[in-house]
């Protein structure tokens, strides 16, 4: 499997980047401990991945994701949404097996 990239996260993913003069981004998507439900997504851009990371390209993002992450990442899809409640980086995630209230953390 892999990680995909909808064309809304991925235009706003390139106009962010744009925005802040990052001429060929990278995207690193991280899962770490905390939240009500155990786990978060993280999000950064950076540079290069590491020589353990696991690296997808799709709709011309780069992601870089490490071994441990990526066990819990695996067939995920980022979309970017925008609602009443503000917009956002959404995670359509097949291995959770539940999220918190809020939707802002999951656990597996």
């Amino acid at each position: 499997m892999s990680i995909t990239i909808t064309a809304r996260a991925a235009e706003k993913v390139l106009e962010i980047a744009q925005e802040e003069g990052i001429n060929t981004p990278g995207l690193r998507l991280r899962v770490v401990g905390g939240g009500c439900a155990g786990f978060n997504y993280d999000l950064y851009f950076e540079d290069q991945p590491t020589s353990m990371d696991e690296e997808f390209v799709d709709r011309g993002v780069k992601m870089f994701i490490d071994p441990l992450s990526y066990q819990y990442l695996d067939g995920t899809e980022i979309d970017y949404v925008e609602g009443l409640h503000g917009s956002g980086f959404k995670f359509q995630n097949p291995n959770t097996t539940s999220t918190c209230g809020c939707g802002s953390s999951f656990s597996v």
